[in-house]
């Protein structure tokens, strides 16, 4: 069972998830998956391909935005642009969840949604170390 982290009421990231996990998932009443990790990191993770007929078969939303590193500006605003239509609550994966979190937080940061010190504290308390990224 995957680590799940509530950062906010809609908004909850995890390490890998497992084709059980989106069943998991649903049940405890996420609408969306959004997948940050590239498929093929490491043997044995399930494709975005997999998930995404997991989350379908669960009755939830998936949408897949890989990321590898830092993300991109392109991945920012694809994120904010998923979670501006997407069925609250979401979850978003990658490996460790720190993908996740940190592209989530740019997101919310550059559409001004939550200032950059809220975040970082919300990041803390999920268990993320995000001053690096967002400088507060």
């Amino acid at each position: 069972m995957s680590d799940f982290r509530n950062v906010t009421d809609d908004f909850t990231t995890a390490p890998q998830i497992s084709i059980a996990d989106v069943a998991e998932a649903a049940r405890q009443g996420f609408k969306t998956l959004i997948s940050n990790r590239p498929d093929g990191e490491e043997p044995g993770q399930p494709t975005a391909a997999e998930i995404a007929v997991a989350a379908e078969a669960a009755g939830l939303a998936f949408h897949h935005i890989p990321v590898r590193g830092a993300p991109t500006p392109e991945q920012v605003e694809a994120t904010k642009a998923v979670l501006a239509e997407a069925d609250e609550p979401v979850l978003a994966f990658c490996r460790s969840g720190t993908r996740s979190i940190i592209t989530w937080s740019l997101s919310q940061a550059t559409s001004g949604a939550m200032s950059r010190s809220d975040l970082v504290g919300l990041g803390r308390a999920a268990g993320y170390d995000l001053s690096g990224v967002l400088g507060a």
